[in-house]
């Protein structure tokens, strides 16, 4: 059990990484975290009036697919920017269960799964991606909170009033950005943002690009608080993927806005 604490809200808790266990292996509660985004997920997208043409039953066939090439995605994202860690022992690559997953990494692999599933059922991947991505936001919400238990995806030390405190091995106690609550809370109003959103939709693509616009938004000023970013020399890489991603969107955005307006 470690003690987490936030002294300017007035908070202290006792947590553990692990949910239960099943014979000798343990259940970590990020993986709990994941799950139950999941779940949540897929309850409210089967509840969503919002689907544009799509049947909810390619859903359930997209979860199994975008799992697996999600995992694969983070765990390669990762893997690739910290490659000195793993070149020392290659075998350690795949202890996922170690830590060492990658967000972006993850959103690059489930697109990518999605661009060809739609292709080969004949399918809108605009319209699909349109219907699920406000959940995507609400998963990252949910699973972030992993984070919290893992005490890990803070930031630097800080007194501001949401301050978190920690016992590190080098450092001692110490308190520091929450990152991981700032970016929850932020891909809840994302979710919140683009549910509005659906129920208006102006043309295919639109729930899609504003995701991509407002966490590229938000991502790139939080990674810029967070101290185990994945790094390239001296730059940090998630923050100019973010950087990147939001410049990119917001013309595609425009474009398509533009046209829907001169139709």
């Amino acid at each position: 059990m470690s003690v987490v604490k936030f002294p300017g809200l007035g908070l202290e808790f006792n947590i553990s990484r692990y949910a239960f266990k099943i014979g000798n292996i343990f259940i970590y509660k990020y993986a709990v975290c994941i799950v139950l985004g999941i779940l949540i997920g897929l309850i409210l997208s089967k509840l969503s009036k919002e689907k544009f043409g799509i049947q909810y039953d390619l859903v359930l066939e997209i979860l199994i697919g975008g799992i697996i090439s999600g995992i694969i995605g983070a765990r390669f994202y990762y893997v690739l920017f910290s490659l000195d860690k793993y070149l020392v022992n290659p075998f350690s690559v795949f202890s996922v269960r170690d830590g060492g997953l990658a967000i972006y990494g993850g959103i690059i692999g489930i697109v990518i799964f999605l661009l060809f599933f739609c292709k080969i059922k004949k399918v809108s991947f605009l319209d699909i991606a349109d219907y699920l991505v406000p959940y995507l936001a609400l998963g990252q919400c949910i699973g972030r909170w992993g984070n919290f238990f893992n005490q890990e995806a803070y930031g630097s030390q800080t007194n501001s009033i949401f301050r978190m405190g920690i016992e590190t091995l080098k450092e001692g106690y110490i308190e520091v950005h929450p990152v991981f609550f700032y970016e929850s809370i932020a891909t809840l109003s994302i979710f919140i943002v683009l549910r509005i959103m659906q129920k208006n939709r102006n043309f295919k693509g639109q729930i899609l690009y504003v995701y991509f616009i407002l966490y590229g938004f938000v991502r790139m000023f939080l990674e810029g608080l967070r101290i185990d970013s994945l790094m390239l020399g001296s730059f940090r890489i998630s923050q100019i993927l973010s950087f990147v991603i939001f410049v990119i969107f917001l013309a595609i955005y425009y474009i398509n806005r533009k046209k829907k307006k001169e139709k």
